[in-house]
């Protein structure tokens, strides 16, 4: 297939690519935004000596733009701040300029994003020069509202002007007063700009950014625009990039990623990235958030089954098992489509771990709604569920309909929702005990290794897993964030797994992997006092043009 070819020019030749048409085009320069070259010019040496931290709320999306905000920073001469990200006011009296990343998809964003601010306040008071900058979703909400409220933010921007940051820092500097800049659509595609990614062997790969759905409860359309794709083989490029880099896990992101290729004219084009992802040598693992019900087709779930390093993990955001109220929150599908999906998946990838998303309390929600919830949550058999509280989000229809739940039935039913699905998820992980479990090794996830002499990590159907190593292994044999590990599972509970087979006489085999290198390499860099690896360049491809001569 040509996409399989792409995939293995990508990875030959890094700098020629082939798109999935029949043109053949070189990686240009990568374009330099009029805010980009202005924060270089203005930032280079007022810049050198200051430090940063980055303060993330909300999901994947949050977390892969903050990367490229560091990106920004540190190619402006900026460099991390110490801290280790627990304590708000801790790191940021070791930094120059604290951003807050903002989400405004819960009613409690707005809370935790003033709350936060309220902390600063003081630290601003004692540090006039400590500048601070709120971006995100919300920011793209609230606008010249928060300074107002918090009138010692020094820089507002937007989910469509990331790469404004720098300057506008630069610029809140020069004239002593707070810069605000909302754009209305979006500027530059986030993926041409410089990322510091947080981890080594792990990285964030965005298919597209927006969504074209129309969920009534959903704010994140009206704060993040219409869907806009990326091309594939701009994206395969970057998969690439960071598979060169070290990372042996990817995880592709779009709000829906089953829509991706409709706006250049290929409706199958998700299922042919996965495929092509698969012929990138050194890419171990795959995976991919969000679908969507309504999109999900079967050649996505044949690629998932036929693509090695596709993972057997599957997010199908359900949000309710009612179709009246799946009609009402403007989902177009209906709970025996999405049975039918999972019934599917299961034919073919009869290991995979499916999650989900669930509201309850939709405005109109009856008690015969919250049934038929449960007992589509009980068929599905999930291995896990973020479940929500419906709150009502300014800007969306759902914030004006009639009949809102009152909050003490929302909350008595959110609690037998959770009993349930945390009764499947511990029979889902029991069922496991004494399977053999492949573990990514990662960095920070153990809340409690230290005290359990365990390492964590994931499987390969995303779960997590506690492992311990036996009592015989010395420091230089065990493993680092980014190996691979092998053992048997020994105890499943609701959120996790415990692997503590090697205590018993069983097997542990450890292996030694290029993104353990590459962690290591970043640690060791971290010790010496320098940074590690530079904020990685973006990778833009343009429009295709024809080689002529």
């Amino acid at each position: 297939m040509l996409l399989g070819r792409l995939a293995q020019a990508v990875g030959a030749l890094r700098r020629r690519i082939v798109d999935w048409t029949t043109v053949t085009t070189t990686v240009p320069a990568p374009p330099t935004t009029h805010a980009s070259a202005d924060a270089a010019r203005e930032g280079e040496s007022s810049a050198a000596g200051r430090s940063y931290m980055i303060r993330t709320l909300g999901c994947q999306m949050n977390v892969h733009d903050s990367e490229r905000m560091a990106g920004m920073l540190e190619a402006a001469g900026l460099v991390r701040a110490a801290g280790d990200g627990t304590n708000l006011l801790q790191d940021a009296a070791e930094a120059d300029v604290v951003v807050i990343n903002t989400c405004a998809v819960r009613e409690n964003a707005a809370t935790r994003l003033y709350g936060n601010l309220g902390q600063l306040a003081s630290l601003k008071r004692e540090r006039p020069g400590l500048q601070i900058a709120v971006g995100g979703c919300l920011a793209q909400s609230e606008r010249t509202k928060i300074v107002e409220k918090a009138p010692w933010v020094d820089v507002v921007f937007g989910t469509h002007n990331l790469d404004a940051l720098p300057v506008l820092l630069e610029r809140a500097r020069h004239n002593a007063e707070a810069q605000v800049e909302i754009a209305e659509s979006l500027q530059v595609f986030p993926s041409t700009l410089p990322t510091k990614r947080e981890s080594a062997f792990a990285a964030w790969v965005s298919v597209s950014v927006g969504c074209n759905n129309t969920c009534t409860f959903c704010i994140v359309p009206h704060l993040r625009g219409k869907e806009r794709d990326r091309r594939p083989g701009e994206v395969l490029a970057e998969v690439a990039a960071v598979v060169d880099a070290g990372a042996i896990e990817v995880t592709l992101l779009g709000q829906n990623v089953n829509s991706y290729g409709v706006s250049f004219g290929d409706r199958g084009a998700f299922a042919k990235l996965l495929r092509a992802c698969g012929e990138i040598e050194g890419l171990e693992r795959v995976r991919f958030t969000s679908p969507h019900p309504a999109a999900f087709t079967d050649d996505v779930i044949d690629a998932m089954a036929s693509t090695p390093n596709v993972m057997p993990q599957l997010h199908m955001p359900l949000q309710s098992g009612s179709d009246r109220i799946l009609r009402a929150m403007r989902r177009s599908y209906r709970s025996e489509k999405f049975l039918g999906i999972l019934d599917r998946v299961r034919a073919r990838i009869p290991d995979a771990a499916i999650t989900t998303d669930i509201i309850v309390g939709f405005p109109g929600e009856t008690e015969e709604d919250f049934a038929a919830t449960l007992d589509v949550v009980a068929a599905s058999r999930f291995s896990s569920a973020f479940t929500f509280q419906y709150s009502p989000r300014p800007g969306t229809s759902a914030a004006t309909l009639p009949d809102q739940v009152p909050a003490d039935v929302v909350t008595e039913r959110y609690a037998r929702l959770v009993a349930l699905q945390e009764r499947i998820s511990a029979e889902e992980n029991a069922a496991l005990v004494g399977r053999e479990v492949e573990v990514l090794i990662s960095a920070g996830e153990g809340r409690k290794d230290g005290a359990t002499s365990r390492l964590t990590g994931r499987a390969r159907d995303n779960r997590l897993v506690h492992v311990a190593l036996p009592a015989s292994m010395t420091t230089a044999e065990r493993p680092r964030p980014g190996d691979v590990v092998v053992t048997r599972v020994t105890h499943g509970a609701p959120h996790h797994l415990v692997a503590d087979a090697a205590l018993e006489g069983g097997a542990l085999t450890v292996r030694r992997t290029r993104a353990g290198d590459a962690h290591a390499g970043r640690e060791e860099a971290a010790a010496c006092g320098t940074s590690g690896p530079t904020a990685s360049a973006p990778v833009a491809l343009g429009l295709p043009t024809l080689r002529r001569g």
